[in-house]
C-alpha cells in the first residue's frame, strides 16, 4: 500500500480509503439496493481492508442513516486506532425542520450522534457533505472550530463544493483563526473530469487533500458495463443511475482501457483507479465495494504501473473539451515564461483541435 500526506497536514493516509455507502440498509431503500450489507459482511470487509494497509475509512451519517456509522465502528473494535477515521454532516436525519443541514444545530447534535453510533471519542476526519444555501459559512465554521476545540474533531473536511466556496471558507477561517478545511472530497472519474477545470488548480494553490468518490463512475468503468453489455443486470448503476455519464463517450473510454488492462494483466477497473493514482493531486481513491472479490480487485490498483504512453492513451479518449475562462488562461499565460513565444491562432486551434 502506497500512502501520502493529507493536503497541509501532518497526517498520512493510504492512497486507496474503504468507503462505506455499502454497509447497512434493506431491500425497501436505496441504500440497501446499492449494498445492504449486514454486520458479518461488513466485518469481513473492514478486515481485508486494514489488512491490506488501507489505514484510511469512509462513512457519512446519511449512509443507511446511521446504521453505515454503527457497522463500521462495531467491525472496528480494537483496531479503531489504527485507522484514520471520517465521517460527513449535513443530509436530513429525521422529518423535523433542524435535521438536516449545516446550522450549529443540527452539526452538533449529529457530531455526538455520530461519535455514539461509531463508538468512539473523537472522529479524526469530520466533512461537510455538500453546499448549505441557507446557513452562512461563518455558523458552520465556527461549530466545526468548536468541534475541534473540544476535541471531538481533530481535521475537517468538505464534500462537493464549488470551488467558489471553497475559497470563501478558506478566507473566512484565515480572517476569523477557525479550524481550516484540510481536504475535499469530490467525484472524480475518466467518465467525469469536471473537477480539473476549476477545482484541480484550487487544491494545488491552497495545498488541500483530495479524495475522490465514484472513482469507477457508479461502477460504469468496473469492467462489467461494455457496448455489448449495457445492461449488467448485477451492476449499481441498474438501481442508482448516478453520476450522469456521457454514455457513447464512455464506451470510448472503456474500448481504451480494455487495452491497456490486457497489455498489463490488469482489470479494467484496475486501470481506471490506477490512473487516478498517478495524478499527483489525488491524495486518495475511495473504494465502495458490495463484495470481497471486488474489493480484492480494487485493492490491486495500487500495483498497476501505467506507462508514459498508456496515460496519454487515457488521458486522449477521456478528456474534456476547455471551458471558459481556463482556455484563456492557458493561452495568454503561454508568452509570460522567459524566452517563450506563441502564434495566437495556432494557440486556439490546438486548443480546440
Amino acid at each position: 500500500m502506497q500512502y501520502k500526506q493529507l493536503g497541509n497536514t501532518g497526517l498520512v493516509v493510504s492512497r486507496l480509503t474503504l468507503g462505506t455507502m455499502t454497509f447497512g440498509g434493506d431491500e425497501s431503500s436505496l441504500f440497501g439496493k446499492m449494498g445492504g450489507l449486514s454486520q458479518k459482511e461488513t466485518d469481513a470487509m473492514v478486515g481485508r481492508a486494514l489488512d491490506a494497509g488501507i489505514n484510511f475509512i469512509d462513512t457519512a451519517n446519511i449512509y443507511s442513516y446511521g446504521e453505515s456509522e454503527t457497522l463500521t465502528g462495531k467491525a472496528l473494535g480494537k483496531r479503531r486506532n489504527e485507522v484514520v477515521l471520517a465521517t460527513k454532516v449535513f443530509g436530513r436525519m429525521g422529518a423535523g425542520a433542524n435535521e438536516v443541514g449545516l446550522s450549529r444545530y443540527h452539526i452538533m447534535d449529529q457530531a455526538e450522534a455520530s461519535l455514539k453510533r461509531l463508538g468512539t471519542d473523537h472522529i479524526d476526519l469530520y466533512q461537510i457533505h455538500g453546499f448549505d444555501p441557507i446557513t452562512p459559512f461563518d455558523e458552520t465554521l465556527r461549530a466545526l472550530d468548536d468541534l475541534v476545540r473540544q476535541g471531538k474533531v481533530r481535521y475537517i473536511g468538505c464534500s462537493n463544493l464549488a470551488a467558489w466556496h471553497i475559497m470563501k471558507s478558506l478566507g473566512i477561517s484565515a480572517a476569523q483563526n477557525l479550524e481550516k478545511f484540510a481536504s475535499l472530497q469530490a467525484y472524480y472519474s475518466l467518465a467525469g473530469r469536471d473537477l480539473e477545470q476549476e477545482i484541480v488548480p484550487l487544491l494545488k494553490d491552497q495545498k488541500l487533500g483530495l479524495m475522490t468518490w465514484s472513482p469507477l463512475a457508479g461502477g460504469f468503468l468496473s469492467g462489467k458495463f461494455t457496448r455489448n453489455n449495457t445492461g449488467a443486470n448485477d451492476g449499481r448503476r441498474t438501481v442508482f443511475n448516478f453520476p450522469p455519464v456521457d454514455v457513447q463517450k464512455g464506451f470510448d473510454i472503456i474500448d481504451v482501457l480494455q487495452a491497456v488492462a490486457k497489455r498489463h494483466g490488469a482489470t479494467v477497473a484496475q486501470v481506471a483507479l490506477g490512473w487516478q493514482l498517478h495524478k499527483d493531486y489525488v491524495t486518495t481513491v475511495i473504494l465502495g465495494a458490495r463484495t470481497l472479490d471486488q474489493l480484492n480487485d480494487n485493492l490491486g490498483a495500487a500495483d498497476v504501473k501505467l506507462s508514459t504512453e498508456d496515460l496519454a492513451e487515457i488521458e486522449r479518449v477521456s478528456a474534456t473539451r476547455p471551458t471558459y475562462p481556463g482556455w484563456m488562461f492557458a493561452n495568454q499565460g503561454a508568452d509570460r515564461f522567459p524566452g517563450t513565444t506563441r502564434d495566437w491562432e495556432a494557440m486556439v486551434k490546438s486548443t480546440f483541435a
